[in-house]
């Protein structure tokens, strides 16, 4: 089901000596003596302080440091790294760290690709991975309680075989990746239009505050799957990237194993009339568990499709639920051509390669991909308008796009770039042409008042453009900051908010007005047409 095993480190090794790597956050960086190391090693039995464990705890998977990595840098190394095993070391390291103002980042498998894993200020790096394994099932129920740590093949295989489950949750990086960074970054999986995201399967939390307090929320508060009894606050802390509590264990709605299964496949001579088509679907009520609109380009460039704007639908589950699902969307698609369903097993094969951005980034070329969502009537001017933009960029080599994930009232957009910037050997000029190019589609996004982001979260790439995106929210996300987390310890430097240590290693660019230009202010709110 989940495939071979794989390298869960970065596909770029940090290059050079050991003593000699450097941190690309050269800011305020919180050290600490052998005493703290010491009250540390009596909170959590495995406190680790060695050059390679520091390195390593400096990354994560985000596309820009794999050109650091080559250049002898991490984005920032902590001081220390703590693994717990067990939920009171948790909360012994976090009182520990509280009381002294030491900065912690939590982290699982660090399959992020935002920078939201790297201890930017240094202090402690807490690795949730000893706290791992299902620690209850209610087959009843189809409710999973398990730890933070799991990984996502161990947690998918178990459920099939000794339980017969799925969660349905199955992103990119499922190989790669925990259960406490799927909640904490509101992740997505590729079959979502069935399973829904992360928030969707999340029935319960258990959370350690700033603090060491110990809280838990939803069903593992011992709530019933619907309640009424004021704000919930699993939701509170889905999303937060570990900036208002660690997450330690979460409960999660299953599914029974699926019997049967659909595949299907459609070009479109337009992207606007596959918008259109997904519209359609969804708002009559269908949900196939995938649904990806492929523009031209990646159609052509990824699965060798010259026909046009490629949609490819796979559903699974109850074969009477799956073929009154397939035949909306194959009405919804009868304009289109219709192409060999084959073509989804394709897709099945690679959707999780993703080699491609090793060989490109030790060719000197930086890449990266930006989902974002916006409702339906914007959704088409959102994919012109920041194709447009990324194409001004100097340096910009190619962008494309896809629709990856759809709801009845809009869906998520997904651009893929690539470049050089206008040095190609110079690790600066590169980070200055990822950084336009970001600011090319955060602005679009804007324009078509859409969310910034759909599943990837915010981490230090999105940190700058949260403020504007939130607008009076921001200074009630603040709020609530200060009152879990007074100290200001957990995560500092993500999310846009302040923090005790300095300020943001990865402010929004200021770009020349040239390239957000086109369309207009983003606070006039400016429509594409409806497909």
């Amino acid at each position: 089901m989940t495939g071979p095993p794989v390298s869960r480190q970065p596909p770029i090794a940090v290059e050079g000596n050991i003593a000699e790597i450097g941190d690309r956050f050269a800011g305020a960086r919180v050290e600490f003596d052998h005493a703290l190391i010491a009250e540390l090693r009596s909170a959590c039995a495995v406190v680790d302080t060695k050059p390679e464990a520091l390195v390593a705890a400096g990354r994560d998977w985000w596309p820009i440091s794999l050109h650091w990595a080559i250049a002898g840098e991490v984005g920032g190394r902590p001081s220390a790294v703590a693994r717990p095993s067990s939920i009171e070391e948790v909360c012994g390291v976090l009182r520990c760290c509280n009381e002294r103002g030491i900065p912690v980042t939590a982290a699982g498998g660090r399959s992020g690709v935002t920078g939201g894993a790297i201890p930017v200020f240094g202090g402690v790096a807490l690795d949730m991975r000893g706290l791992a394994g299902i620690t209850a099932v209610d087959e009843t129920s189809c409710l999973v309680t398990v730890l933070a740590g799991t990984y996502g093949p161990e947690l998918a295989d178990e459920l099939a075989r000794d339980h017969g489950l799925t969660l349905g949750h199955w992103p990119q990086s499922i190989d790669i990746s925990t259960v406490g960074g799927w909640v904490a970054c509101r992740a997505a999986g590729q079959y979502s239009t069935r399973y829904g995201k992360i928030e969707d399967i999340v029935a319960g939390l258990e959370v350690v505050l700033a603090d060491g307090r110990l809280v838990r929320t939803g069903g593992l508060a011992g709530a019933g799957p619907r309640s009424s009894t004021g704000p919930d606050l699993s939701q509170l802390f889905l999303g937060s990237e570990g900036a208002l509590g660690i997450i330690t264990a979460a409960q999660l709605r299953g599914r029974r194993l699926p019997q049967a299964e659909q595949r299907a496949a459609f070009a479109f001579p337009t992207f606007d009339e596959g918008l259109g088509a997904l519209r359609r679907t969804l708002q009559r009520g269908a949900t196939p568990a995938v649904v990806r609109l492929h523009d031209a380009t990646e159609a052509a460039r990824s699965w060798g499709v010259d026909d046009g704007h490629l949609l490819l639908a796979l559903d699974e589950g109850d074969e009477y639920v799956i073929d009154a699902a397939m035949r909306v969307l194959t009405e919804e698609c009868r304009d289109a051509t219709r192409l060999d369903p084959a073509i989804v097993g394709r897709w099945l094969e690679k959707r999780n390669d993703v080699s491609e951005l090793t060989e490109v980034t030790r060719l000197g070329i930086v890449a990266d991909t930006i989902e974002v969502a916006a409702t339906w009537s914007e959704l088409p001017g959102l994919y012109h308008d920041a194709l447009a933009g990324l194409a001004v960029v100097p340096g910009h080599l190619f962008s494309s796009a896809h629709a990856s994930h759809s709801y009845s009232d809009g869906g998520c957009l997904y651009f893929t770039f690539a470049g050089q910037g206008t040095g190609s050997d110079d690790v600066e000029a590169r980070e200055e042409f990822y950084r336009r190019s970001w600011s090319a589609v955060m602005t679009a996004t804007r324009r078509h008042r859409g969310s910034i982001s759909h599943h990837h979260g915010i981490g230090l790439v999105r940190s700058g453009y949260l403020a504007d995106a939130l607008g009076e929210g921001f200074s009630v996300l603040e709020g609530i900051k200060a009152t879990l987390d007074p100290v200001g310890i957990l995560n500092p430097g993500k999310l846009g908010l302040s923090n005790p240590y300095g300020p943001s290693p990865w402010p929004a660019p200021k770009v020349p007005s040239a390239e957000v230009e086109r369309g207009g202010d983003p606070a006039a709110g400016v429509g594409g047409a409806q497909p």
